[in-house]
């Protein structure tokens, strides 16, 4: 199948490596909406102008769209959809919902499927949570990101006015995460699960009250967390926050028996060296599972809970049993 990236910062070059380990995949290109002859591929690929991109529509089985979520794919990822089968990360949790109407309109009228939220927090934390759910229905979800840098929430503050660069670590609250650990189940508000430290670069003269105070008063992004913001210099960022590392823990506790007597705790965890490109990996097995319903003749949005297991595996079904099952 023939894979192409749209938007080439770190989750398309996360994209780009990941295509190349998948031996049922080509890497088609990247699309940017900068000047092609400014960007160069970290594998060669070839790369062409985000506006011409209708030109090469035959060509492209599956369109990973790799922008950021808080204003990028809310207008790409309909854009596109009607005219591409795509996979989209969209993390802004609460407009999910929202996101996935306007997508699958698009999808519908263009006969096309589009896959939305994939990544691992939406995506495959979110799998962990419904099947843990499923199993212990007398029970509670707990979810805990990091210590990590948040792509979407670091991105969130270099769009505003007077921000050359940032990097935001969501960090859990380590006494809440042992006490569901024990078997507490604490009833646990928003603020008291996880803290944000960001470090930002400030353009000079820039006007940093406010920009500390526009962070912090973010809604869906900082409003309801308590957050530290360290301002630091540009140097002082590449040199000590180089990395993109990230990882959490999805928890479900339950009970089971005549009278609720025995104790259960499910946990699912992930330790990544690199936030994009263990997304990207994820959206590419995802863009598999794309291909093969648009080929079923399928069409329209879809989350990662309409997605049967066996279609992210380049594996036969044959296969899927003998090694897996």
């Amino acid at each position: 199948m023939n894979i192409a990236i749209y938007g080439y910062g770190n989750l398309g070059k996360g994209v780009e490596y990941s295509v190349k380990q998948n031996k049922d995949m080509e890497l088609f290109g990247v699309f940017t909406r900068r000047n092609p002859d400014s960007v160069k591929t970290v594998t060669g690929a070839k790369v062409y102008k985000a506006e011409e991109i209708l030109n090469y529509k035959e060509k492209i089985d599956v369109l990973i769209i790799c922008g950021g979520s808080a204003t990028d794919l809310p207008a790409m990822s309909p854009m596109l959809a009607e005219n591409f089968n795509i996979v989209d990360s969209f993390d802004t949790h609460a407009d999910i919902p929202l996101h996935f109407e306007r997508v699958d309109a698009a999808a519908k009228k263009g006969s096309t499927v589009a896959l939305i939220s994939a990544g691992w927090d939406p995506g495959l934390f979110s799998l962990n949570r419904l099947y843990a759910s499923a199993i212990l229905p007398d029970g509670k979800d707990y979810t805990f990101w990091g210590k990590g840098v948040s792509q979407g929430h670091s991105d969130a503050i270099r769009r505003i006015d007077g921000v050359i660069d940032a990097r935001q670590y969501t960090c859990p609250v380590d006494s809440a995460l042992e006490r569901v650990r024990g078997g507490e189940n604490p009833e646990l508000s928003t603020r008291e699960k996880h803290t944000r430290l960001c470090y930002v670069v400030a353009e000079e003269g820039a006007d940093k009250e406010r920009i500390e105070a526009e962070i912090k008063n973010m809604p869906k992004y900082f409003a309801d967390y308590d957050t530290t913001v360290n301002f630091i210099s540009l140097e002082e960022l590449e040199r000590d926050h180089k990395g993109i590392p990230h990882g959490g823990f999805v928890i479900r506790t339950g009970k089971t028996g005549d009278n609720n007597q025995n104790n259960h705790i499910i946990e699912y965890s992930l330790k990544l060296d690199s936030n994009p490109e263990f997304t990207a990996s994820v959206l590419v097995a995802y863009a598999r599972a794309v291909y093969k319903l648009k080929n079923r003749g399928d069409k329209g949005c879809k989350t990662v809970f309409d997605i049967a297991p066996a279609d992210l595996s380049v594996l036969s079904a044959e296969e899927i049993r003998a090694l897996m099952l």
